[in-house]
């Protein structure tokens, strides 16, 4: 259980080092790094605003044979962490894409798709959504 909070945490991380470098003006880029080691079970890895404003996120347990069902990503981008478990991201206009654990799965904006658990375990992930870049 620990692994997959670790491994939950650095996904995280990453997405969140991602939409923060990509908010931030050019002159402000400043490196970042997150310790995922805490003593705790709640461990905010930023601590105030801007730097989640508009970002949500969550988990989700799929049973084998199980959907989220079809949803849109609307004006936000979204990754999915594969934790644990085998699945399918089925994204309306493109080619199915297989997911299995540690794995990053990358929804662009205005996207309509649907997570399926293929396999015979739990399909375990956690989802992180922001607000895209406007053009």
């Amino acid at each position: 259980m620990k692994t997959k909070w670790l491994a939950a945490c650095a996904g995280l991380a990453v997405l969140l080092t991602i939409h923060i470098v990509a908010q931030e003006p050019a002159a402000k880029r400043e490196p970042l790094t997150f310790s995922l080691e805490c003593a705790g079970g709640d461990c905010p890895l930023l601590k105030g605003a801007p730097q989640t404003s508009g970002m949500r996120g969550g988990s989700v347990r799929l049973k084998p044979g199980e959907s989220v069902g079809w949803h849109s990503t609307e004006q936000n981008e979204e990754a999915l962490t594969i934790l644990h478990g085998n699945g399918v991201a089925k994204i309306e206009g493109h080619a199915d894409l297989p997911l299995r654990s540690n794995m990053l799965a990358y929804i662009p904006p205005n996207t309509r798709h649907n997570v399926t658990n293929t396999g015979p375990e739990l399909l375990e992930y956690v989802w992180v959504v922001a607000p895209a870049a406007a053009k």
